[in-house]
């Protein structure tokens, strides 16, 4: 048997053990007793979104964007699609880039949308440009393996 893996809350950033076997069963937190997958993506910046890369287990999908960007406007029903395919295997974030101004410089981002996937609190992967829903998660499980 494989150890639990760590995932965060998408409600109260709580870290939780998971069993590699439960993630499909619609595990729950600890502490809020909320879903830990909800199939749809989660709004963080700042501390939230130090914790959700650093301490998931799982690969975190993030897409850099901001309100004012059309393609980014186009991509959003595409990128909730994707998060509904992908999760519980990966958890997806959504970074305003406008909001959260010090996260794009930080991450160097330079076109928006663009996608960032991180393993372990590391960047493994980068892809500007608005994407399908099937792009998308096409996309992300090639880079996760």
């Amino acid at each position: 048997m494989s150890d639990p893996l760590h995932i965060v809350c998408p409600h109260c950033d709580a870290v939780n053990r998971v069993g590699h076997e439960r993630l499909a069963d619609q595990p729950v937190c600890g502490k809020c007793a909320r879903e830990l997958f909800l199939g749809k993506p989660t709004d963080v910046a700042g501390a939230r979104f130090a914790k959700h890369i650093e301490r998931n287990d799982i690969p975190v999908l993030v897409d850099f964007w901001a309100p004012w960007c059309g393609p980014c406007k186009m991509m959003a029903p595409a990128y909730l699609q994707a998060a509904a395919r992908l999760e519980p295997g990966m958890r997806l974030l959504k970074v305003d880039t406008e909001a959260a101004q010090d996260l794009g410089a930080r991450y160097n981002i330079r076109s928006i949308p663009t996608l960032v996937l991180f393993r372990n609190g590391r960047e493994v992967a980068r892809q500007p440009g608005a994407m399908d829903a099937g792009g998308i998660v096409a996309w992300a499980k090639a880079q996760s393996c």
